[in-house]
């Protein structure tokens, strides 16, 4: 895979966990200033009103007020007006941004974003507290223990909800068509995040699910794939790729990810307004997949990477796209250092799909639309069939034991979505026969 790099610190993640500023990111370290042509005026009038009201804090407020903690606050609200992406990091914050993007760290597992003044579940992280206690994507958190988020800056309530492991913590949630809210207790854990699982679903048809793309996502794919055209003596009929309840992640990952299915155009790009924000990722002839028919599963919780993955095998017709709308983030942050030991996290460009779509508050439309369900199995009436006949004629033929198998049964009842898509799969292999 060929790309057109830059120097920049990118991240396509939702950006934010429990435990901090969950950040994933090709490089976390700094980058060229603009040249500016020419030079800017600045707003003198708003900034004597800024000097004004800080003066008249310092001197009238009912309490003292630290210098440093007022400027902090500051930028803080000159940033959370942009966007619910771009964000002031903190020494803390800045230092669990590297942390995090090494695929451990700790708290609930939950990548979440600010709507309305609360803390909106983006997505629980598989195989995490959040997970298990069945928090869903579009949850709104309205109350962290006995503390109301109503409007409280984002890190403060992710600080919160930060903890050691085995603590409990209680999260009030709002949820659509749920009357009032109800409350859920969690115990923290140490967070490991596996970032791609493989199984095959049936003879011959394979399954990976990638939970976030994280530095070394697309090796993990090509080796999943090997392994399983392995498995399936050399050949697969068909591959669903899970990317449903995915946050996002590492923009190479992502574009690592796609060229393993298709060989040859591009994959990504991104347009900002410096002339260094934008990057390009085109295939290479690989083909790992080796041609399989591919389905991708996606959902409302598939943001940022799981998007530009869909939106780039949708437009080069590779895949079948299946489940419900993604979240429809389509914006690239960058990471600016402010000094040693604070940065900025700004959005800067947005990405675009090879056909030239933005993803941006749209999202990802699945060609074909299935949503979640529970299905429960009817019982089998009573009915007597030919063979049941006495004196029936035999067919001359031996009995080939083809009986439906009892794990695609089980399948429909505990994932209904995946079910369709293995059908699918076998639907198209049977036509390709």
């Amino acid at each position: 895979m060929s790309t057109t790099r830059t120097t920049l610190g990118i991240s396509l993640g939702l950006l934010l966990s429990l435990t901090g500023f969950n950040l994933y990111a090709d490089d976390i370290e700094p980058v060229e200033e603009p040249a500016y042509e020419e030079a800017q005026a600045l707003p003198l009038e708003e900034l004597r009103t800024f000097g004004e009201v800080f003066e008249r804090i310092k001197r009238a407020y009912v309490h003292d007020v630290d210098d440093k903690d007022l400027l902090d606050d500051a930028i803080r609200g000159m940033i959370s007006g942009l966007d619910p992406h771009s964000s002031y990091l903190t020494p803390e914050d800045y230092s669990e941004l590297q942390e995090s993007t090494q695929g451990e760290f700790g708290g609930l597992g939950l990548e979440v974003s600010t709507e309305n003044g609360f803390i909106k579940v983006i997505t629980p992280i598989d195989d995490t507290p959040a997970a298990r206690a069945d928090i869903r994507p579009h949850d709104l958190i309205v109350k962290i223990n006995d503390t109301p988020v109503k409007n409280l800056p984002l890190n403060k309530s992710i600080e919160l909800m930060r903890g050691k492991p085995d603590t409990s913590i209680r999260l009030t949630i709002m949820r659509d068509g749920v009357d009032a809210p109800f409350e859920v207790t969690l115990k923290r854990a140490l967070i490991r995040v596996t970032s791609v699982k493989h199984r095959m679903l049936d003879k011959g048809y394979g399954y990976i699910r990638i939970t976030q793309f994280q530095v070394h996502t697309g090796e993990e794919v090509v080796k999943a794939l090997a392994k399983m055209h392995k498995e399936a003596d050399g050949t697969l009929n068909g591959i669903v790729l899970d990317l449903r309840n995915n946050p996002g992640g590492v923009l190479q990952a992502a574009a690592e990810v796609v060229d393993a299915f298709i060989t040859q155009g591009m994959i990504v790009y991104t347009k900002g307004r410096l002339d260094n924000a934008a990057m390009n990722f085109h295939a290479s002839p690989s083909d790992p997949s080796k041609g399989a028919p591919l389905i991708v599963l996606i959902n409302e919780g598939s943001a940022s990477a799981s998007e530009i993955v869909s939106g780039a095998l949708q437009d080069h017709k590779r895949g079948i796209i299946m489940g419900t709308q993604s979240f429809g983030k389509g914006s690239v942050q960058t990471i600016l250092p402010l000094g040693s030991d604070r940065g900025l996290k700004l959005t800067t460009a947005l990405y675009y799909t090879p056909s030239g779509r933005s993803i941006q508050a749209q999202g990802i439309t699945p060609d074909i639309e299935v949503k979640p369900a529970h299905l429960t199995p009817l019982e089998a009436k009573l009915q007597i069939k030919e063979a049941d006949l006495s004196g029936h004629l035999e067919s001359g033929q031996e009995d080939s034991n083809g009986k439906a198998q009892a794990p695609q049964d089980s399948l429909a009842e505990s994932d209904y979505q995946l079910f369709e898509a293995l059908s699918l799969l076998k639907g198209l292999h049977i036509l390709q026969k």
